[in-house]
């Protein structure tokens, strides 16, 4: 089966977020789609898959147009599709959501469990899934879910498989293990369009690479052509330092100071569980694991944003573990939160004000209790500059920027203020690669400046280059805090639970074994 993309144009008011996209995938390879978060992926991926429907262009099948009104049609005619967010029922055994709308049937209408049982075996042999068809979904861990969904696309013969951002919520061992399984599926003559825009990983498993920017294609090519910084280079229009360059930390006294922390989420469940830690001035710490172990609930208790269970929080030798957001902000916390717009900014605000949200009922920028609303915009054209926040103007709207800017305007706000603690949660999540290298570099300019910095994300290569200790969550637990030099394999099965270390008398505080 042959799948060809020509001229496919997707407009969502003014935005064009497809271009003109020209693309093909021949049978029995892998075809790497990179490019950054918002380059247009997903927007063509759900054009192919008949989720949306393209303004221009056409979609071939060995030749012949075809055009999908819903998934159903794409399903029935060889293409299945992976989403970054997996589409299972917790509460249903594997085999259930394996054959849900495709379900074999007895005489009288009833399941035919068994046969949809051997089904599901026989395939996991034959691709080496690996997966029970008895289980209980939601008591897999997150790669055996994604076997699950690659399972349903293959059920139902799947010729062409699109898998978006498959990567995102795996370790480094699952990985590499959906790797295999992907080299597995090309061997047996089906093809993969493999979305992503981590660059090692295309050149580790892609036979083809397309690169969109601003949801254009800017080049073809193959891991053969081309190397990392190549790459990079197409997805952002320049070229960009991929490397953190950073001295040894030299840590003094410890800053953040926590101890047997309990927190509990929105639905009352424990999801930071007897966590003990410390960051000291001058270093980064940085807390990998799998989204969804306990680091967001961390780094929100630390500033503020979440109310403590039990145990403590300490900045500076000042108690903080029932603290506001405002208290946090006066001992000296720095927050660059998760979600930019929900925590981080008010989008209809200016730059100007969204700088200065921390700090806009003091000197300079108020007094006696009145704004000085030439200062915050003085200040506000000023940090333009420092931060190189792409803007007509600090009036605009913060809302109207990209992804990158509006971060960079966060960043800006938190780090023009002595700060004694930094804490940034995800903090180059959606940027492209230009944004990732700024605010790398502001983070490790912070840290030699003698800041403790609690670094919290789900990108182990981000970990790795800027973490000076790691700190290992599974399960709402510390796994283990370890020096970033014992590598990707031993992180990444600590992030899976597995060959977790006990942390040095007193708790996690140091480095383990």
């Amino acid at each position: 089966m042959r799948l060809e993309l020509a001229g496919i144009t997707k407009r969502f008011g003014d935005l064009v977020a497809n271009d003109g996209i020209d693309l093909s995938v021949e049978e029995g390879e892998i075809h790497c789609l990179l490019g950054e978060n918002g380059a247009g992926k997903t927007t063509l991926m759900n054009v192919l898959f008949g989720l949306l429907h393209a303004d221009g262009g056409e979609i071939r099948i060995d030749g012949e147009p075809v055009r999908f009104s819903d998934p159903g049609d794409a399903v029935r005619r060889g293409i299945g599709m992976v989403h970054q967010h997996f589409m299972l029922v917790p509460v249903f055994s594997v085999a259930e959501n394996v054959v849900l709308g495709f379900e074999p049937v007895r005489r009288l209408g009833f399941l035919d469990r068994r046969r949809a049982r051997a089904e599901i075996r026989r395939l996991s042999a034959e691709f080496g899934l690996a997966v029970d068809p008895d289980a209980l979904v939601e008591h897999l861990p997150v790669g055996a879910q994604q076997r699950v969904e690659i399972l349903k696309a293959l059920i139902r013969d799947a010729k062409v498989l699109i898998l978006d951002e498959p990567t995102a919520v795996l370790t480094p061992q699952e990985t590499e293990a959906l790797f295999t399984i992907m080299r597995s599926l090309v061997a047996a003559g089906r093809s993969i369009l493999f979305i992503t825009h981590k660059l090692k990983e295309v050149l580790a498993v892609a036979d083809r690479i397309t690169v969109v920017r601003l949801g254009r294609v800017v080049g073809h090519t193959t891991p053969a052509e081309t190397d990392e910084d190549q790459l990079a280079a197409m997805m952002v229009g320049r070229s960009v330092e991929l490397v953190v360059h950073k001295e040894p930390a030299r840590p003094g006294e410890a800053v953040l100071e926590i101890a047997g922390l309990r927190v509990v989420d929105d639905r009352g469940v424990t999801v930071v569980d007897d966590v003990s830690l410390d960051v000291r001035a001058g270093e980064i710490v940085a807390v990998a694991g799998v989204q969804g172990n306990g680091q967001t609930e961390l780094a929100e208790a630390v500033t503020g944003m979440r109310a403590v269970a039990a145990g403590t929080i300490r900045v500076g030798g000042r108690d903080l573990s029932h603290a506001t957001p405002r208290r946090a902000i006066e001992a000296g916390v720095a927050n660059v939160p998760e979600d930019r717009q929900s925590d981080g900014l008010v989008l209809s605000l200016s730059i100007a004000d969204n700088l200065v949200l921390n700090q806009y009922d003091r000197a300079p920028y108020a007094r006696h209790g009145a704004r000085r609303l030439a200062r915050v915009r003085a200040d506000g054209e000023r940090k333009l500059a420092e931060f190189d926040i792409r803007a007509p103007s600090a009036a605009v709207a913060v809302g109207t920027l990209s992804g990158g800017n509006q971060q960079k305007v966060v960043v800006a706000r938190e780090l023009s203020r002595p700060v004694k603690l930094l804490v940034c949660s995800q903090p180059t999540r959606g940027l492209d690669v230009g944004s990732i290298e700024y605010v790398h570099r502001r983070i490790v300019a912070e840290r030699d400046r003698g800041a403790a910095v609690l670094l919290v994300s789900s990108e182990l290569d981000e970990v790795l280059a800027l973490g000076d200790r790691v700190a290992v969550m599974y399960r709402g637990r510390i796994a283990g805090v370890v020096d970033p030099s014992v590598g990707r394999d031993r992180i990444g099965l600590l992030m899976a639970g597995i060959d977790a270390v006990a942390p040095p008398p007193g708790g996690a505080k140091g480095e383990s074994p």
